[in-house]
């Protein structure tokens, strides 16, 4: 049945259906954006941390207590852990939105449902993909500095 042959009310109920998968993509952006601060946290974190205690190191203020390569090795592995985290919601979103298109197709919604135009280019998709990015040069640029995790 084409939307020109459907009644009023099954129209209605299909605008209803089209508007509920637009909420769950929606909530799909949110979920991802919430792993965006997350991991813009734990790099955040990791980078000043490690920024601070080399300061320290570079001017002889840190005592014997604390082995010299360990702020630095505690740093980077926030780091790496907010880039893996990253990572991870990425293809998770990703793998969610690809089910959702393929729900929409299998269960027959495409026939009753108004035709979806193009998927706009989800703006958190693309702010993950950069904070991805910024975390790898993080890590590369930390690890430059550090070496094989010496001091």
């Amino acid at each position: 049945m084409s939307q020109t042959e459907m009644s009023a009310g099954d129209r209605m109920a299909a605008m209803r259906t089209a508007l509920a998968f637009q909420r769950t993509r929606l909530a799909a952006d949110r979920t991802l954006m919430s792993v965006q601060r997350t991991s813009l946290s734990l790099i955040g974190f990791g980078f000043t941390i490690f920024s601070f205690f080399r300061s320290l190191a570079d001017k002889k203020l840190l005592n014997d207590a604390i082995p010299a390569e360990a702020p630095a090795r505690f740093g980077l592995t926030l780091v790496a852990l907010g880039v893996c985290l990253l990572a991870l919601g990425i293809a998770s979103h990703v793998s969610y939105m690809l089910q959702l298109r393929r729900q929409r197709v299998e269960e027959g919604m495409a026939e009753v449902l108004p035709p979806e135009p193009r998927l706009p280019v989800s703006l958190a998709l693309v702010a993950a993909f950069t904070l991805l990015l910024f975390g790898l040069f993080v890590i590369l640029s930390l690890m430059a500095r550090v070496g094989p995790f010496g001091a």
